[in-house]
């Protein structure tokens, strides 16, 4: 059974926002209290925190979909609802975050670093919070936002300071074993390892990290064997150590040709050509090993290596190589640049941004975008002709009413407010110009409806006492 995952596909769902609440007080003597509806909570987020006790990704490839809390909708009483709760997933140390299409969105590295994969839907404001002196009693309440969907890819980098590379069997695994206090599984056949190993050495006062990279033969790079699917685990090492075999018992292998074979597939991979080399001629324990080493020694160290000859088994020369490292890790770790303080940058937006574009396509149609206009319209009960007329009047306000008339916009031309696969389109009439004057009693707007049957009673009547009266002024007495 799979143990060991390195790279998921996670599909996350912030939490929606809760709906506010359109309500007006009511007590005894008091028929008519004012707005109390109260607001929507917020969705919850989904958040990636580093854990250092997690060390795979394993529970995302099980359980891919993740959703956070709904908030909660308000009430009357100016009671708002319950925000949602955030969902917080543990990641290992080194997870590259990205997107669908590759981007890198967030390098979460460090103990507590938390990225914020999907922000959760604002919850929508009561009527009370509405209430205005134009509008008195707002007989409705905006919609909680949609929490954000987003699919993004996770990818486990092992947070090391030396890499381990080589051919299968050279015997990495046992030198991580007797350098650390780590205990991978150790066979006589080639791949035993599948899985990059992990282990802490201390050389003096330096501590830093090894690990061992399985699966490297050629081809690698281009996806042979296990290499590609583990040659990442190499990119955060400052180190590399090839680890060569001297007493392989294929004819046609030898450390120096091993060594170049594994260099090339590292040179196709990318990106390691500035990280120091030693090389550890292995397992010379054995009596055609030493011989090979001391052979083939020389031309290495003319290719200018650092080559040490050790062997896992009978710990030999496991100290000098310790040691070796850490001065190589110490140089490393001095050469960083100094880590600051994140520091906070406020970028204000220009005074004259409008903070909405409008643009004309190929059929005819103007399209609106822009973060308010669409924001509004997702928290819009189209259900309601009040919610509806308010709408318009924040458009006319921000200046959509405007920016549509020097596009060319006339009346009935289609406009449409989102992208092409959510937006709402409608038949733009030049005569929603005006304000919050032009509603009539509360839930009534002569914009969106025809005339009001009591309101066309109501002037049938008036036009029936005029012409009596008109009859009376014009009787003339005997």
């Amino acid at each position: 059974m799979t143990t060991f995952v390195d790279r998921v596909e996670l599909h996350v769902a912030a939490g929606n926002g809760g709906h506010g609440c359109a309500s007006v007080h009511r007590e005894k003597f008091k028929p008519l209290g004012g707005p109390d509806g109260g607001n929507g909570g917020r969705g919850g987020d989904v958040i990636l925190t580093v854990d250092q006790s997690i060390t795979t990704l394993l529970d995302y490839h099980h359980s891919p979909h993740r959703k956070a809390t709904n908030g909660k909708p308000g009430e009357g009483g100016n009671r708002s609802g319950k925000d949602g709760q955030d969902l917080v997933l543990a990641v290992p140390d080194g997870t590259v975050v990205l997107d669908k299409a590759g981007n890198v969105l967030a390098d979460l590295v460090g103990h507590g670093t938390s990225f914020v994969a999907a922000q959760g839907g604002r919850g929508g404001l009561g009527n009370a919070a509405l209430a205005s002196a134009r509008r008195k009693a707002p007989g409705f309440a905006l919609l909680g936002e949609p929490g954000d969907l987003q699919d993004v890819v996770l990818e486990l980098k092992t947070v090391a300071d030396v890499a381990l590379v080589g051919y299968p069997s050279a015997g990495k695994s046992s030198l991580i074993a007797v350098l650390s206090a780590a205990r991978p599984k150790i066979a006589d056949y080639p791949f035993t390892t599948l899985v990059p190993n992990l282990g802490v050495v201390t050389a003096g006062s330096t501590v830093y990290t090894i690990a061992d990279v399985p699966g490297l033969i050629p081809g690698a790079s281009q996806g042979k064997g296990l290499g590609l699917e583990f040659l990442r685990h190499v990119e955060r090492c400052s180190v590399l150590v090839h680890v060569l075999d001297t007493a392989t018992l294929e004819s046609d292998r030898d450390p120096a040709s091993d060594l170049d074979i594994i260099e090339e597939e590292l040179r196709q991979y990318g990106g390691l050509d500035n990280r120091p080399r030693i090389v550890v001629l292995n397992k010379t324990d054995v009596p055609d090993g030493k011989d090979l080493a001391e052979m083939v020694r020389p031309d290495l160290e003319a290719r200018g290596y650092r080559v040490f000859e050790v062997s896992a088994v009978a710990h030999l020369g496991l100290k000098e190589l310790s040691f070796a490292l850490a001065e190589l890790v110490a140089k490393g770790r001095a050469a960083k640049p100094k880590e600051e303080a994140t520091r906070i940058v406020i970028r204000p937006k220009a005074v004259d941004d409008t903070g909405f574009t409008v643009t004309r396509e190929d059929d005819g149609l103007f399209r609106v975008r822009g973060e308010k206009p669409e924001r509004w319209v997702r928290q819009t009960d189209f259900n309601n002709d009040e919610a509806v007329g308010y709408l318009a009047d924040r458009l006319n306000r921000l200046g959509v009413e405007e920016a549509l008339v020097k596009a060319g916009a006339r009346g009935g031309d289609g406009v449409a407010i989102g992208p092409e696969d959510n937006a709402v389109v409608f038949d733009w009439e030049p005569s929603l110009t005006a304000g919050a004057e032009m509603l009539g009693r509360r839930g009534e707007d002569h914009r969106f409806e025809e005339d009001r049957p009591a309101a066309q009673r109501r002037r049938d009547r008036q036009a029936e006492r005029d012409e009596a009266q008109q009859e009376f002024d014009d009787f003339e007495p005997f």
